[in-house]
């Protein structure tokens, strides 16, 4: 038997406190998501042995703890750059809207 554990996001995410009526983020609130996520994206693109690119970042997939730390997940389709220094894709991956042109 095996499993995955994650830690609960009590806030959900980024995408529900965005679009919903009863959520407001501040400015400051704002800067602060932005920052806990460049600093979440830096470790797998620069901090890891391999290149790992994530493919697939929108507001969903950024969730929000009880203190509004934000955590990126939906690694899914991320992909692992092993020994390149730049990969050509065949196939669009990612969800339109969200990814590059």
């Amino acid at each position: 038997f095996k499993a995955l554990v994650l830690q609960y996001m009590l806030l959900g995410s980024l995408e529900v406190c965005l679009h919903s009526r009863g959520h407001h983020l501040n400015l400051f609130q704002r800067l602060d998501i932005m920052i806990d996520v460049a600093c979440a994206l830096e470790y797998p693109h620069h901090g890891c042995w391999e290149t790992i690119v994530l493919c697939d970042l929108k507001p969903s997939n950024v969730l929000l703890d009880e203190n509004m730390t934000a955590h990126v997940g939906g690694f899914g389709i991320a992909k692992m750059l092993v020994g390149y220094k730049s990969l050509t894709l065949t196939c669009t991956l990612g969800t339109t809207g969200y990814i590059a042109p």
